[in-house]
């Protein structure tokens, strides 16, 4: 064989033999740490933590808990544990008090429908509960459950001296959270299927202006809920990102961004709400206001007072409309239209 051959071979098998022992190696230092990892896992209980960070007010869902492996000397009496709690039963629950990712849910932590403090727990920061009288005809005939949003009605009738009274409805406030029907804030199922019921309550989350606007608004009308779709949400956050009511700041991780947004869609919102009139639904009915003599009286003679008349009003009460001129006989002065020929 020639010598150059042979030297070539010799090389390539030392090669292999190298990268053969460098793999080796690389293999055995990638377990080792797994081992000592699996050492080093807790070997005890598996108790309830949180998967995430949970806020006062988080209502608990699948995906916000589950079971991890504690220490048994760590755990308390007030932890969950695997095998003796049921995690079901705890879906729908309110978060009393902040919990960190990865930290156990403790029993006094959480706040199940009916419980004393539930209805506190469940308002956002800085929000409010108020309560609204329903029938079947304004509360959408009970197909209202709590965790539904609804915009709120306001439908009144504006009485006149004479004539027509103007009869008009306004949406004064949308994207109402409903926290509880009646005294109920949970909705009730039999075999699986929800149970719709007639209430005459309905208690809603706001802000503290909404809550005043709420109040003031049950003394002029009735109120009336209107459904909204689950739908809807997803536009009324684009039109708030557009308007730059809700701004994402730059750099914003996802979370950031995700927990901006959801509070924008669950955000109350009393302005840009719309209105008809009687003169909308039938053209018997009034477009506007009705107004009374006097203050038709008292406009007129404003608008007389600051240009030379177009309409005022004469000694008698009667209100003269077009051009006119005033007529002074000693001390009398008299309005007198002008008529053309």
């Amino acid at each position: 064989m020639d010598r150059k051959k042979l030297m070539l071979l010799v090389g390539a098998l030392i090669v292999a033999i190298g990268t053969a022992f460098m793999a080796r190696s690389i293999f055995a230092g990638a377990g080792a740490p797994q081992a000592d990892a699996a050492q080093l896992e807790p070997k005890g209980p598996k108790v309830l933590v949180a998967q995430r960070a949970l806020p006062v007010g988080t209502i608990i869902t699948a995906d916000s808990v589950a079971y991890q492996a504690w220490p048994k000397d760590m755990v308390q009496d007030a932890y969950y544990l695997n095998g003796e709690a049921d995690v079901s039963k705890l879906l729908g629950t309110v978060v009393r008090f902040a919990i960190t990712a990865g930290e156990p849910v403790t029993q006094g932590a959480l706040v199940a429908p009916g419980d004393r403090g539930f209805l506190a727990a469940a308002l956002g920061p800085g929000m409010r509960a108020v309560t609204v009288p329903v029938s079947a005809k304004t509360g959408v005939a009970g197909f209202v459950f709590p965790g539904d949003h609804v915009d709120l009605v306001l439908t009144q009738t504006i009485r006149a001296e004479e004539g027509e009274p103007l009869r008009a409805s306004e949406t004064i406030m949308r994207n109402l959270r409903v926290l509880a029907t009646d005294q109920s804030t949970e909705t009730e199922k039999v075999d699986g299927k929800t149970v719709v019921r007639a209430f005459k309550t309905v208690t809603l989350e706001v802000t503290p202006k909404i809550a005043e606007k709420i109040a003031v608004a049950q003394t002029i009308g009735t109120l009336s809920l209107s459904l909204r779709a689950i739908a809807d949400n997803q536009g009324e956050l684009e039109r708030a990102i557009a308007s730059g009511d809700v701004s994402i700041p730059a750099g914003a991780s996802r979370e950031e961004e995700e927990k901006l947004l959801k509070t924008a869609l669950s955000r109350p919102m009393d302005k840009g709400g719309s209105y008809v009139t009687g003169g909308d639904v039938s053209r018997f009915q009034r477009r506007s206001a009705p107004v009374s003599k006097d203050q038709l009286a008292r406009e007129f003679a404003r608008s007389a007072g600051q240009a030379a008349g177009s309409a005022v009003a004469n000694g008698q009460g009667a209100i003269v409309i077009g051009p006119v001129v005033r007529v002074t006989r000693g001390k009398e002065t008299q309005v007198v239209p002008v008529r053309g020929k």
